[in-house]
């Protein structure tokens, strides 16, 4: 079981940068693909990024490409977001998710890959 824990949401203005942090539970931490997705108000839940296990293999949506870093410690059990030139559009909770299959093994843009979730973050970005 893990329990995920996501951080570091607010409100910024456009143009902003902020860093989401996802804290994990377990002592398997390394052993989990790991992803960011986010929701708008009125919208689906979308795929933002993955990471692998080690951290060497990542994934992006390709309207985050370029603006969105994901990355991760695997001694601090935590998945970073680091989010720059942040638009209004951005304006979502974001959720990390992990899976405990690889990412070269998996989809990792379908919200069932995942197994665990957590609750969400609120990021709002005024214009």
């Amino acid at each position: 079981q893990v329990q995920l824990v996501e951080s570091g949401g607010g409100l910024v203005q456009a143009g902003d940068s902020l860093r989401l942090s996802c804290a994990a539970s377990g002592r398997t931490f390394n052993r989990y693909t790991m992803g960011w997705f986010r929701q708008a108000p009125g919208k689906e839940r979308e795929f933002v990024a993955a990471i692998g296990w080690s951290g060497g293999t990542t994934s992006y949506a390709d309207s985050m490409k370029g603006r969105f870093t994901i990355s991760r410690d695997n001694a601090k059990n935590t998945v970073y977001l680091q989010m720059n030139s942040l638009k209004a559009e951005d304006t979502a909770v974001y959720y990390c998710a992990a899976s405990n299959r690889p990412l070269t093994m998996v989809v990792v843009t379908a919200h069932s890959t995942y197994d665990y979730w957590g609750q969400g973050t609120q990021v709002t970005v005024s214009s």
